[in-house]
Parts: C-alpha cells; sequence; structure tokens
C-alpha cells in the first residue's frame, strides 16, 4: 500500500551516519542510536525529554516524546524485523527557528503505512501514525542511500496564540 504522504526531500543523515553537533548558526541537531527493544524505546523517551529541556523547549516535550516514541516503535517493529543482524535505529533532533524536526532513519527500504480509517475506535494497532499526524504540522519520509529511510515530522516551536 502506497502511504498516504509521499516521501518529500529534507536533508536527513543516511542510516548509520552520525552527525550531531550544529547544522548552521541559529540550528542546533543532536542524533542517538537506540537498541531495538524496550530499553531502546524508554531511551528514545528520555532522550527526548532531556533534549528537549537543554533547549528550553520543555512545553513542547509532551508532544514531541509521544510523536518520537511513534516513530521509533514503528522502526523498531516493522523495520527492524525485515533486517535481520541491524540491532538499532537512529534518532534524530534538529532545532530551527520555529519548527523542531523528529527524524527516525532505518534500514529497510519499506514506506511507512499510513492508512486511512486504520487506528479507529478501540483498536491496539495501527493509530501511530495518526497520532503523528495529528500533533505534527507535517510528515513524511524520504530514502535513504545506499538503504532504508529516514521518516520525520515536524512540530512547531511557536508559542501558542
Amino acid at each position: 500500500m502506497a502511504p498516504a504522504y509521499p516521501h518529500t526531500p529534507i536533508p536527513a543523515a543516511p542510516y548509520g551516519a552520525s552527525r550531531p553537533g550544529t547544522v548552521r548558526a541559529g540550528s542546533a541537531s543532536v542524533a542517538v542510536r537506540i537498541t531495538c527493544s524496550r530499553e531502546g524505546l524508554a531511551r528514545a523517551r528520555s532522550f527526548t525529554r532531556d533534549t528537549l529541556g537543554a533547549w528550553s523547549l520543555g512545553r513542547h516535550c509532551d508532544d514531541a516524546t509521544l510523536v518520537m516514541t511513534e516513530l521509533a516503535v514503528n522502526a523498531v517493529t516493522h523495520a527492524a524485523p525485515r533486517c535481520p543482524g541491524v540491532p538499532d535505529v537512529r534518532l534524530g533532533f534538529r532545532l530551527e527557528p520555529a519548527h523542531l524536526l523528529l527524524t527516525v532513519s532505518d534500514p529497510d527500504d519499506h514506506p511507512p503505512v499510513h492508512a486511512p480509517g486504520a487506528g479507529a475506535g478501540l483498536q491496539e494497532h495501527g493509530r501511530g501514525l495518526h497520532i503523528v499526524d495529528a500533533l505534527s504540522e507535517a510528515w513524511g519520509w524520504t530514502p535513504t542511500a545506499p538503504a532504508g529511510k529516514t521518516v520525520w515530522a515536524r512540530l512547531s516551536t511557536r508559542p501558542p496564540i
């Protein structure tokens, strides 16, 4: 099934690359690898909270943590099993003047599946990308060379009106 949103070119490091540090003046970025385990997902949540706290974005912490967790769970649940021998995924955060870009890179080439109507009601699974869609200004994915993809979500850092 094709994704609801076509892949959009967002600058992303290929799976396996690690480029933490400053991207350009007025922007900052950090990245971390997590294992494909419960402990890795707990690290994703704590790293998100710690990063946003360090960037004085505590008011955005709940939404960003939920979005990052949903993206990481999708990578760990769906992408990692298709790529045996790859024990981790890469999380990235990029702070820009009005936005926070969250990324999750994995070695799987399959696009994320956002099925309209899926995840409705009391279903236990299938709501992750609906949550990402509801909490972010935009989201999408881009393939990475030589293999894999990066799924991204952009959240506003502007104060509420």
